[in-house]
């Protein structure tokens, strides 16, 4: 007799005896029965007419795993943060303040002797003060520079060639020079000094705020042409950093000029006329884009002029052999450092050729 699991009768012929079950490998879980696709009707279901066999279930539907569902949501908020921190970041670009108006003091320097003329310019210039100076652009020497704390090698380097530029425009172009061109040295300008600018060109003010001499040297045309283009200059050049977001470069130049009247031929003595100019600049992040400048102090020491003669719109020069009242007690040296403070000083003698 076969056991209590056993088939009465036995197990069939053929069928793995020990309760073994040919079909035992293949296993129909919960799970595989719900996902499959089709489905036999009940017994009830298959009695109506025409009903098949069997029907088709709906899709499974599979919703996200919690691992992904969180992953998700956080490439979702990452992406969120990045969009709103580049919209609205913590850190406040700084509102760039408006630039000062160039305060500017003009003095003219008298001689006390007549001044010394000579047909040959580099005579003028080999026995004056001015000897050992180079010329032109090759006079305006940048220093060194080191970055500051809040502005980069780059930036200091952009402020100082700015500068550079600027008196190279405003001191050395002819153009400019002769009165006939001012838009190399407006150009380099911070936009929002651009008013003063033109009221200075358009209509001069003896205010200290309005003198286009203030700006740039000018001549006047009518009595005074260069006699030599070689334009003498040395001085230096210093940048420091104003605040977090402002640079400054501080300059101090003589220009020494070799001039003869208008329309006169080169037999015609000529001159030198000494221009010292000290001026600051300063510079926000925007002017360093821009290869622009803040022009905010000019401090100009000019001879030989007569101090009665309007040096506000243009330099009216003594030429070879004229004289004129001195202006003051002592003379003033504009090689020598410091600076004057009347309105108008009297020339040293040992600031002209001895010829």
């Amino acid at each position: 007799m076969g056991g209590p699991g056993d088939p009465p009768e036995g197990t069939p012929e053929g069928v793995p005896t020990g309760g073994e079950d040919e079909y035992r490998s293949v296993v129909f879980d919960e799970s595989f029965v719900r996902a499959a696709r089709l489905q036999e009707f009940s017994a009830r279901e298959r009695m109506a007419d025409h009903a098949p066999a069997v029907r088709r279930r709906p899709a499974l539907q599979r919703g996200l795993s919690r691992q992904a569902l969180i992953l998700v949501l956080l490439i979702a908020l990452a992406f969120g943060t990045a969009i709103y921190m580049g919209v609205r970041h913590p850190y406040q670009t700084p509102v760039a303040q408006p630039p000062e108006p160039l305060r500017m003091t003009v003095i003219p320097l008298a001689p006390q002797t007549a001044v010394p003329g000579s047909t040959s310019t580099d005579g003028l210039y080999a026995h004056s003060p001015a000897a050992q100076f180079r010329v032109g652009a090759e006079g305006i020497n940048l220093p060194a520079s080191r970055r500051t704390t809040h502005f980069s090698d780059s930036q200091v380097v952009t402020a100082l060639t700015t500068a550079k530029d600027y008196l190279v425009e405003s001191s050395l172009d002819p153009e400019v020079l002769t009165g006939g061109a001012t838009r190399p040295v407006r150009i380099l300008l911070d936009p929002q000094q651009l008013d003063q600018f033109d009221q200075s060109i358009d209509r001069p003010t003896a205010d200290g705020r309005h003198a286009p001499t203030g700006w740039l040297v000018r001549f006047d045309s009518t009595r005074a042409q260069l006699a030599d283009k070689k334009i003498r200059v040395q001085g230096t050049l210093q940048a420091t950093e104003f605040d977090s977001n402002t640079l400054e470069v501080t300059t101090d130049h003589t220009f020494v000029y070799a001039l003869r009247p208008t329309g006169s031929d080169a037999k015609a003595q000529a001159s030198l006329f000494t221009v010292r100019r000290e001026l600051q600049f300063r510079f926000n992040r925007d002017d360093l884009r821009m290869h622009q400048a803040e022009l905010v102090v000019s401090y100009v020491q000019a001879g030989p002029l007569a101090c009665s003669e309007d040096s506000v719109s243009r330099l009216r020069p003594l030429l070879a052999g004229q004289t004129a009242k001195a202006g003051g007690p002592a003379g003033t040296d504009p090689y020598a450092t410091g600076g004057a403070t009347a309105l108008c000083g009297s020339l040293a003698t040992s600031a002209q050729p001895k010829l």
